[in-house]
């Protein structure tokens, strides 16, 4: 009989679930949940708590939803005994972390601190925390801490000690009620195995811990606020997984909610974006794979360190056990193109889509991929979420440039995908600059599957060839994988996360090659792409963090 194995990726807006055949890495069915709470950016549920500005929260319960919902959807849809299913892997969103009680739960659940912001999920693009993140690199650079170029010398607001330091700052009663801070992926992994298993890859990236080092040093931290002195040992922990090892098994009482058989095997957590990288095959130096969707991650694997300007930070076995595995990522692409569509098209746009019978995006890419490269006479920057890499500023916001009272929409829609392609340049450009090859591009998540235009737009402006991975659901296969992998060959699964790449991964037949006559004028705009790029995200005019403190100023 065939075996499966379960991916589970929880998405920003989302939780998927795909039951993938182990031998061959077909996926048989999938099921996606739309949380209930979505991002929580205005007001608390329930309570109608205002939020400030940058801030962005989860509902844990929409975590357990998906485990309740869409795992036993997938498991009817598939015909699928349970009996056959033999491992499950999860990923995440990174870095997303939760105040917990003893018991392991939420402290949100608690009525008593339900109207307390500070007791939520703290999403990846909560970008409240800049001022701690701002002093966390301050304190850094004053005591020479010689983490801080492994993470290409800036920690970002949406990492782990920053948000840790705002409850700190903030709510220091929310701080003293949790008995752990963790990783969102952390708990769901607790929730299912009934065990605490931090994973290396979040801890890594996120978290400013290093397989050789383990965490900045107490006096560091004590030097930051005298409460975190001890935030290791007290709110986290030093019990670090690696990728691929067995968190533990599922227990009775999940295996009940979910549909399942207890006793199946539960691979450590990891990132949504690290998982895509074995899934589209990628398992050695050179090659980048790009996770395009809300936001975009760029993995690469390198065989040594090295100090990498604005980089999401370089782990050892973070990505494949071996490797020193290199993140990067860009904060908006996906959001972006949502932003335009839902505020800067006309209604005649609108209309024009509707009698068409196709959406709104699929109107603007059509108008827009009749326009030649530099022919909108536009260039933007796509800053309207924040800058991760290279600048990792999130006070950096969206700039358009060339606007004229004959600028269409599908010229702007146009001149924004071209601005993060821009940006995907600059951070293969510091790569390779410091040493770690980019030789070739992969490109995993939704984007890539239903856009060509923006894959040849990205192929003209990096000259680079792009492959596709075959799964539109990368990251919930790569999860699957390491669940086979976790359940280990003599279940029906496999012992490394090579073997499993071998049979489960794999890529589309068509690739995008760049177009010579295009790359030589989007190498034009990228050198302008370039200025504004320095102008306002290093120094020169800070006017986009003026206007924002203004904005809070007057709100």
């Amino acid at each position: 009989m065939p075996k499966y194995s379960l991916g589970i990726d929880f998405g920003t807006l989302s939780g998927r679930a795909v039951l993938v055949d182990v031998e061959n890495g077909r996926e048989v069915a999938a099921s996606v949940y739309e949380y209930s709470n979505a991002v929580i950016d205005d007001r608390l549920p329930k309570t109608n708590e205002k939020l400030p500005p940058d801030w962005a929260l989860q509902d844990p319960a929409d975590y357990l939803r998906v485990l309740e919902i869409a795992v036993p959807a997938v498991l009817k849809e598939a015909k699928v005994s349970p009996e056959d299913v033999i491992g499950i892997g999860i990923d995440f969103t990174a870095c997303t972390m939760l105040p917990i009680d003893k018991s392991g739960q939420p402290l949100a659940f608690d009525p008593k601190w339900r109207s307390n912001p500070h007791a939520w999920v703290k999403l990846w693009k909560h970008h409240a925390a800049q001022p701690e993140a701002n002093r966390i690199n301050e304190v850094a650079r004053e005591m020479g801490e010689p983490w801080l170029d492994r993470y290409g010398g800036k920690i970002s607001s949406e990492w782990f000690f920053a948000k840790a330091l705002q409850i700190v700052n903030e709510a220091p009663e929310v701080y003293d009620a949790a008995d752990k801070l963790i990783e969102a992926a952390d708990w769901v992994i607790l929730q299912m195995t009934g065990k605490e298993a931090r994973n290396a890859c979040t801890a890594g990236y996120k978290a400013i811990w290093s397989k050789r080092d383990g965490y900045p040093s107490k006096e560091y931290l004590k030097a930051l606020h005298p409460k975190i002195e001890n935030i290791v040992d007290e709110k986290m922990s030093r019990d670090i997984y690696p990728i691929g090892a067995k968190a533990g098994e599922l227990t009775p009482e999940m295996a009940a909610r979910m549909g399942l058989r207890p006793g199946i095997a539960v691979a450590v957590a990891n990132v949504d974006a690290h998982v895509a990288v074995p899934a589209a095959t990628v398992t050695e130096p050179g090659k980048m794979v790009m996770i395009m969707g809300t936001s975009t991650c760029h993995m690469v694997l390198g065989r040594e360190p090295k100090i990498v300007e604005g980089m999401c930070g370089y782990v050892e076995d973070g990505i494949i056990p071996g490797y020193f595995g290199f993140e990067a990522g860009q904060s908006c692409v996906g959001d972006h193109f949502a932003w335009f569509v839902e505020n800067c098209v006309p209604a005649s746009y609108m209309d024009e889509a509707k009698s068409k019978g196709i959406s709104v995006h699929e109107l603007l890419t059509e108008k827009a991929s009749v326009l030649k490269p530099g022919e909108s006479g536009l260039i933007a920057l796509d800053w309207w979420n924040g800058n991760r890499s290279v600048l990792v500023d999130v006070d950096l916001t969206g700039v358009m440039v060339g606007m004229t009272l004959a600028t269409k929409p599908e010229e702007m829609y146009r001149a924004l995908i071209e601005a993060t392609a821009f940006g995907t340049n600059i951070i293969i450009d510091a790569f390779q600059s410091s040493g770690v090859e980019v030789n070739e591009l992969y490109a995993a998540g939704g984007l890539p599957d239903r856009n060509p235009m923006l894959m040849q737009i990205y192929a003209d402006v990096t000259s680079r060839e792009i492959k596709i991975t075959a799964s539109s659901q990368s990251c919930a296969l790569g999860s699957a994988m390491f669940g086979a992998v976790a359940a280990g060959s003599a279940a029906g699964g496999y012992d490394t996360i090579f073997d499993a790449a071998k049979k489960m991964a794999r890529v589309k037949d068509i690739t995008y090659k760049p177009i010579p006559k295009n790359h030589e004028i989007y190498k034009k705009l990228f050198a302008e792409y370039k200025l504004l790029h320095d102008y306002f995200g290093r120094g020169t005019n800070d006017i986009m963090k003026r206007l924002k403190a203004m904005r809070e100023e007057v709100s």
